[in-house]
């Protein structure tokens, strides 16, 4: 057990010491005693399960206490040392906020929505990261300019604090930003409404001077001006800029290289909204998802599939393979299809109900799994023009990691017939398009209802 000492520097190894020798040679590390089962680790490691059991107890009672959130008994061996605070003050180690102290300190910004506040707890939190994605022209500006002015109000609206909007491609919209300030009948109605005069902007044009603005730029103007809510508008246009360039290599290295760079920019954006309690809510772009060959079933291949059905149910030998009341036996990888769908008596049946959902031999696999944390393909029943016209959030899956909240703005065509169209006799009009439909889905968040 070579990282116990590294985790637990004063744990009391003197009432383990013939129990450490077998866990080490047998590779038992701590997180194996946290999470494996006390009769796997002593059959492992060849010990006495009492001894085990004890030794896995304590370790979590200290890793509790190390963590401010447990006790440690006065009268064991060691506890001297666990009481002492890493400045050598002595006093015991505490939570710097409890639970309580938590949901009492809960601030959050309004979307201006009473559904989707509803949905979020309340609105936007302080002292997290949200995103807000979706393609070109789905409204995440306008969605943005209305959390500029919202922030401003009085709780139970805002935090009544200026705001700051980085912007990375274009200048801060003022002609939208007021004109939705005189419209809007919230804010145009308030007894204490926001002003524009309350909104700082300041521009990156590429990513060094993003990096330094963020660094140091930013958190002198939090304490000088009161800002609580910080919006980076968006955060993939300066290394799209900066990593998909002409001439730039692009292998595994730039792509390494990137994924560092946004590990430290989700780390600095941590660090600011938990220490000054800013509210940060970031711009992110859409990229078309090509699938290939573990994709949607196209309606080709769905026809082929409908093929070997039939000629499966005309041979004998398929007819051999059937079960008692003809159904057939259902393969290991539909685990995606539903078992509704495969009747006993016939194949011929799944005719009427065309289902194109990802089919994919491993449920583990990236392309299975993005459905649910980008915000677009988790359509249990989607038809064959929804099911390409899915979207990725751009900066990948190493940046879906270092957010808290993400928002997926949606929009989708509505198609119709022309109202003066000339069709000649038995022929059918091209659909034209009438009008878009937007939506709003959060993906995912810690605190949504």
């Amino acid at each position: 057990m070579t990282d116990l000492l590294d985790i637990l520097p004063h744990f009391p190894t003197q009432k383990y010491v013939r129990l450490l020798p077998s866990l080490e040679k047998s590779l038992v590390t701590v997180a194996d005693l946290l999470t494996l089962d006390c009769v796997e680790i002593a059959k492992r490691a060849t010990l006495p399960l009492l001894d085990v059991k004890r030794l896995c107890a304590d370790v979590l009672e200290h890793l509790r206490g190390d963590l401010g959130i447990g006790e440690v008994n006065p009268g064991d061996e060691g506890a001297e040392e666990d009481e002492k605070n890493v400045d050598g003050k002595g006093e015991v180690k505490k939570l710097r906020k409890s639970g309580k102290e938590v949901v009492n300190m809960w601030e959050a910004i309004s979307t201006l929505d009473d559904d989707m506040d509803r949905a979020l707890g309340g609105g936007i939190p302080a002292g997290y990261i949200t995103e807000v994605t979706g393609e070109s022209g789905a409204g995440k500006t306008q969605f943005l300019l209305t959390l500029l002015l919202s922030a401003q109000l009085p709780a139970p609206h805002g935090l009544a604090a200026p705001t700051l909007y980085i912007s990375t491609e274009s200048s801060l919209p003022i002609t939208r930003l007021s004109q939705l300030l005189r419209t809007h009948p919230l804010l145009a109605s308030h007894p204490s409404p926001p002003s524009l005069d309350r909104v700082i902007s300041i521009s990156t044009p590429d990513l060094e001077s993003q990096d330094h603005i963020l660094r140091f730029q930013v958190p002198v103007a939090i304490k000088r001006h009161g800002i609580r809510l910080l919006i980076l508008d968006s955060v993939a246009a300066n290394y799209r800029a900066e990593f998909e360039r002409p001439g730039v290599t692009k292998g595994g290295g730039n792509m390494a290289q990137r994924s560092a760079e946004l590990v430290k920019l989700g780390q600095l954006l941590r660090d600011l909204a938990r220490e000054h309690g800013v509210a940060i809510v970031v711009a992110n772009q859409v990229a078309d998802r090509f699938t290939g060959g573990s994709g949607r079933a196209s309606p080709m291949a769905y026809g082929q599939k409908r093929e070997r059905e039939r000629d499966m149910q005309s041979s004998p030998l398929a007819k051999r393979s059937l079960g008692v009341n003809g159904a057939m036996p259902v393969p290991s990888s539909s685990i995606n299809v539903p078992m509704s769908s495969i009747p006993g008596s016939s194949i011929g049946n799944r005719v009427g109900s065309r289902d194109y959902s990802i089919i994919t031999p491993d449920p583990m696999s990236l392309d299975h799994q993005q459905r649910w944390f980008t915000g677009w393909g988790d359509d249990p029943h989607p038809s064959y023009t929804s099911s390409k016209n899915v979207k990725t959030p751009s900066l990948g899956l190493i940046w879906t990691t270092q957010i808290a909240c993400r928002i997926a703005l949606i929009k989708k065509p509505v198609y119709g017939r022309a109202r003066n169209e000339i069709m000649e006799e038995g022929e059918r009009g091209e659909p034209v398009l009438k009008r878009w439909r937007r939506w709003v889905k959060i993906v995912f968040a810690g605190w949504a209802m």
